[in-house]
């Protein structure tokens, strides 16, 4: 299985999160940036105050397969940040709905092949 590149520096965070352009969907909100590497890097950031670190875990893991699965039909050589969407309960989280929100933004954003 190949291994994702992700961002784990505070300071690539806040460089794609002030730089970079943002759509947001419904549960997640994406921050794209264009990166001088040749493959996507991405980084997931949940807030702690939002729910337990289980809760967040699990929606970094629907997130993470949702882009997994996307990842083949995307241009390369962005950072990409999601962030999740503190307004929407646990009780809603669903990998469809992430999975569209994903298809749809990426669309918009122009890297969608």
């Amino acid at each position: 299985m190949k291994k994702m590149k992700t961002l784990k520096k505070n300071y690539e965070f806040q460089n794609v999160l002030n730089k970079g352009k943002f759509y947001i969907g419904k549960q997640i909100t994406i921050y794209i940036m264009p990166s001088r590497e040749e493959i996507n890097c991405i980084g997931i950031a949940i807030s702690s105050k939002a729910y337990h670190a289980v809760r967040r875990n699990n929606i970094k893991r629907k997130i993470r397969e949702s882009y997994r699965l996307l990842s083949k039909d995307l241009k390369q050589g962005y950072h990409i940040v999601f962030l999740w969407n503190k307004k929407v309960p646990i009780e809603q989280l669903d990998f469809h709905i992430i999975s569209q929100d994903m298809k749809f933004i990426f669309s918009k954003a122009g890297i969608l092949l």
